[in-house]
């Protein structure tokens, strides 16, 4: 059963009129496409900040889980994404501020001004994270290993829930190469919340949340 959200008083952001309406036909046409079948494993949609983390096998990973969460969480979630993919042509640049993607330069990291810290500065104390922690997609099956990325996060702010993600079926529906999507059936799987654990090493954690997302596989 999903948790009341109505007795919340966290306000939305404000969107025009014609955002509002690409919002709503994201949405629409994300669930269309990938059918996803979305469950909430020891986990319900909360307002609280969080990091989703998932894996990472097609360019509609980001819109399809964001999509898939209820609207209030999802009016408060921003997916990090790629600049160089999502700022190429008018279009994507326009959904991807529709669903208020925080867009990341992966081709020019500054020491002084890391990711990690670009993203903090934006979430500030309201929004939550969809993040990819292999770092890009993924070819086959298997899960990649996990760049340091989300370690920092929660170093950085241990008070964010950590919350694993897997994604099922996704890159069938938009294959590396391909510019259609093709309508099928998916599922998405959101886990327990974790921490960072007093003492843990990266190494450690890094590979307790990758496990935590590989669990989410054998959950039916």
């Amino acid at each position: 059963m999903l948790r009341d959200l109505s007795h919340q008083t966290i306000a939305l952001p404000r969107q025009t009129a014609a955002m509002r309406i690409t919002s709503h036909l994201l949405v629409w046409t994300a669930k269309f496409i990938s059918g996803a079948r979305v469950r909430w494993v020891d986990c319900q949609p909360d307002l609280c900040q969080r990091v989703y983390f998932a894996n990472h096998t097609s360019h509609l990973d980001a819109l399809v889980l964001w999509a898939s969460l209820p609207r209030r969480v999802r009016m408060l979630t921003r997916p990090v994404a790629a600049r160089d993919y999502w700022e190429r042509g008018a279009v994507r640049r326009y959904i991807a501020k529709t669903f208020n993607a925080l867009l990341i330069d992966r081709r020019n990291i500054k020491v002084h001004h890391s990711p990690v810290d670009a993203m903090l500065k934006e979430i500030g104390d309201l929004y939550s994270l969809i993040v990819f922690p292999e770092g890009g997609r993924n070819e086959g099956e298997e899960l990649g290993q996990f760049k340091s990325g989300i370690y920092y996060l929660s170093k950085k702010r241990p008070d964010l829930e950590l919350v694993p993600v897997y994604m099922e079926n996704l890159n069938r529906i938009l294959p590396r190469g391909e510019v259609l999507p093709v309508p099928l059936l998916s599922s998405i799987t959101i886990g327990p919340p974790m921490w960072l654990e007093r003492g843990e090493t990266k190494a450690e954690f890094l590979e307790r949340a990758r496990q935590a997302v590989l669990n989410l596989k054998q959950v039916h």
